[in-house]
């Protein structure tokens, strides 16, 4: 297809605003809400990744690797990561079930059940922040269908029917 009058030489004109595009728009809300987070949170060395995964071992008490990566949704290389740094900073302990040796069991210790104690009242200023101007019922909007959107993966996918 040749370029239009108003089109620079080498570039396609394939009507396509990649600006406007549902992945894009997600990726940009996720590094704003990434960038509150680091600014707010009071520890420095905690992640995004590493408090999600210290609340679902809280959630649970105790669980396995698997059980974390379903929870979080983070896949299980970077969970084993995430669980390394944390079992370092000694806010995690891990072991073996005594029913199966091969199965990984993570619990809180003492330091990690008092970092997200201390870090839930951050965490919940830092989703207010990421809200910003909205409405509550641009909110509600917004949760529902971010909620719908992640829920087509634990159904199985989204339909093939185009």
């Amino acid at each position: 297809m040749p370029s239009s009058p108003d089109q620079p030489a080498g570039q396609a004109d394939t009507g396509y605003d990649f600006t406007e595009q549902v992945g894009h728009l997600l990726r940009r809300a996720y590094q704003r809400h990434v960038a509150i987070f680091q600014q707010t949170i009071p520890d420095s060395q905690l992640t995004a990744a590493q408090f999600v995964v210290l609340c679902a071992v809280n959630e649970r008490q105790s669980c396995s690797l698997n059980e974390i990566v379903r929870a979080t949704a983070i896949d299980q290389a970077t969970v084993r990561g995430v669980i390394e740094r944390l079992k370092a900073r000694k806010l995690i302990a891990v072991s073996h079930d005594p029913n199966d040796r091969r199965k990984v069991v993570v619990t809180l210790t003492p330091a990690g059940l008092d970092l997200v104690r201390e870090t839930v009242p951050f965490a919940q200023r830092i989703s207010e922040q990421t809200f910003g101007g909205l409405n509550p019922a641009e909110r509600v909007a917004v949760t529902y269908l971010l909620r719908k959107m992640s829920e087509f993966d634990e159904r199985g996918g989204a339909d093939d029917e185009r």
